[in-house]
Order: structure tokens, then sequence, then C-alpha cells
């Protein structure tokens, strides 16, 4: 699938608000210039999707987000009208200062009409709504299921990057269950950024591990899965005081990379999915147990390893072929490590599920 930059995904943001702005002026003002109707689109528009794509705002947004859902939605509209309200003046005072609008009062200029507010509000909504389903579900998730892409079966290239945390067991038996799932959410929640800016998909959470993937060639693209893991453990170790504080030590990760052939579908009736088949996941999988038994934190298939340029500051270690569990012959293997990541070197006990 084509990937989109960020530039082009807010161009075509800018470009549905302006067309919005455009209709609501040939459904209502047909005298007036289209030009008019975008530019008002654009300024009240704009400032309610970059605070909820976390571009304005983005404290007030974290904090807001944890208020119950009511309280949350309350919240919210209050801010709608705020800043479309702000964006409604700013935009016809700029029109007036240029003698493209002709306002009987000043009022007309800062008090937003009432059925302009209503028309925005679900023009704006309508988007929202679209960009959480495709933020919830993935962007290629959502496209994919959107034109059904996976309904029938498809072979095609993918990377894995598996993901686990160390000692999950050990912490849940000193702090409780509740207190182990609430480290695995702030785990998590750590690598969805890194995650988004190498253009990779969290596929699914099994237990106290991650699933992360990318089309082949996407993946393998300046190292994309490869940069991926780390800088999530460069964030991990950036905020190792803050672990401490809040829960007494710092997450410990096992991570293994593998890509190859697999059968893509769509799977489920009342609840869809799209899942992954073949011996490249489960390949993937038992690559992620080496870690413990070859005492290395991140590991690499040789066969993956040799489709890229691996960074300078990633080093990568042969180790050889071994073999594993499930496969016919052995899989060669290679460690990966940054002089700018602290990682485990010590055998741990990983609970899966």
């Amino acid at each position: 699938m084509r990937e989109i930059s960020p530039t082009q995904n807010w161009i075509l943001i800018t470009i549905v608000l302006a067309a919005s702005g455009v209709a609501y002026d040939m459904m209502f003002y047909s005298n007036q210039t289209p030009v008019v109707g975008a530019i008002f689109a654009l300024f009240i528009g704009m400032p309610i999707i970059a605070f909820e794509r976390k571009a304005l705002f983005r404290g007030l947004y974290r904090r807001i987000q944890k208020l119950p859902t009511f309280a949350f939605i309350v919240t919210e509209l209050v801010i709608y009208e705020i800043l479309m309200s702000i964006g409604f003046a700013c935009a016809a005072l700029l029109l007036s200062s240029l003698g493209m609008v002709k306002p009987a009062s000043f009022l007309d200029l800062v008090i937003m009409p009432y059925e302009v507010f209503l028309y925005a509000l679900a023009v704006c909504s309508a988007m929202i709504f679209i960009l959480r389903v495709r933020e919830l579900l993935g962007r290629d998730v959502f496209l994919s299921m959107l034109v059904s892409r996976y309904r029938n079966p498809v072979k095609e290239e993918r990377v894995f990057l598996f993901i686990d945390l160390v000692d999950s067991t050990a912490f849940a038996e000193k702090h409780g269950d509740l207190r182990a799932q609430q480290l695995l959410s702030s785990l998590f929640a750590t690598f969805a950024e890194p995650v988004r800016r190498h253009k990779g998909m969290i596929n699914d959470y099994v237990g106290d591990a991650a699933i992360i993937t990318w089309p082949l060639a996407r993946g393998v693209k300046g190292a994309r899965c490869v940069r991926c893991i780390f800088d999530i453990l460069a964030d991990i170790e950036a905020n190792a005081a803050s672990w401490r504080k809040n829960y007494g030590q710092v997450p410990k990760l096992r991570a293994a990379l593998h890509g190859g052939e697999i059968i893509t579908a769509e799977v489920g009736v009342d609840h869809h999915k799209i899942s992954y088949f073949g011996d490249t996941v489960n390949t993937t999988a038992r690559l992620e147990t080496l870690c413990r038994s070859l005492n290395r934190p991140v590991l690499i298939s040789a066969e993956l390893a040799g489709r890229m340029k691996f960074p300078e500051e990633i080093s990568c270690e042969d180790l050889g072929s071994h073999a594993v569990r499930g496969r016919g012959q052995a899989l060669g293997v290679m460690a990966l490590s940054s002089r700018a990541v602290t990682v485990l070197n010590t055998p741990a006990v990983i609970l899966h599920g």
C-alpha cells in the first residue's frame, strides 16, 4: 500500500476542509466567491483537527483524556466551540480587511451564526470520527477494510517485530495483576509514537507482548523496523527515572525481527480483524524465545538482515545458525545492539498471554 507522509496527510485534510466550505457557500450563498467559504472552513476547522491530532494544546488534550466519558465529551464540545468561534472571528476580520466580505456590523464579524456552527461541527465531527477509527484500527487496516482488500486471502511479504516484557511474572507476583496491567498499559503507550514515526502498525497485544508489522519494502527502507525497536528502548532509558518512580523498576524488553512471505486475510463475523498466517509469523515468535537462551535482547534473522543497511549506530553480531522449533531448517541469527542504549543481558522468565 502506498505510503502517505504526514505532510500529504495534512494537505488532504486541508483540501477536504476547504471543499466543505465551498460546498456550504454553494448551498447557501451562491452569490459569494467560493474562496470565502474555503477560508472560513479552514480557519474554523483546522484548529479542531490540530487539537484532535495532538498538534495543538497537546498537554490539555492528554489531561481531558483522563476524564470520565461524559465529562470528556462535554469538555471537548466546549473546546470545539471556543476554537471554532476564534477561527470564525479571525477569518472574518481577515476577509473584511481584504474587502472580500462586508458585514452589517462588528458583531457579524466576531459572532458565528448558529447554522454555520452546526455545519462546521458536523463536518469536523465526521472527519474526527474517521480519523479516530483509522487510529484505532491502524491506517493500513482501516483502508484495507474500507476497500475489502483482504476479504479474500492475499499472499504478501511483511516484516514482524515481536516485543516481550521481561520479568512480567515476577512483577505481577510482587505487585499484583492490576499493577502489572498498569505497567503494561504504560509500556505499550510508549510504543505508539516510535511505531507511527517509522510507518509501522501495532497488529496485536498478546499478554505482555506486542506484535508490530510492516509491508516488507516499507519496513526495510531505511532500516525502519530496526530503528523502531531501538527508538523504543531509547525512550524507556531516557525516562528511566519516571519508570522507577511510578513502578519501582525500568522495563526490560526482548525483541525479535523476521520477515518473509505470509498470507493475510480478513477474518471474523461480528468482530472483523486482519490476521496473518504462515511460517514467517511462527518463526518470529520462535526467534524471540531464543533471546533468553542466546542471552541477547534483540535478535534478527540473517534473512531479513541481508535485506537492509543498518544505521551506523547499530552494531550487528553474527550468532550463526540455530534450530528453531517448528521449522525444518536452521535459521541464521544475528544480535543487534546500539551504543546509545543500555539493554538487558541477563536471562529472565517471560509470561505469554
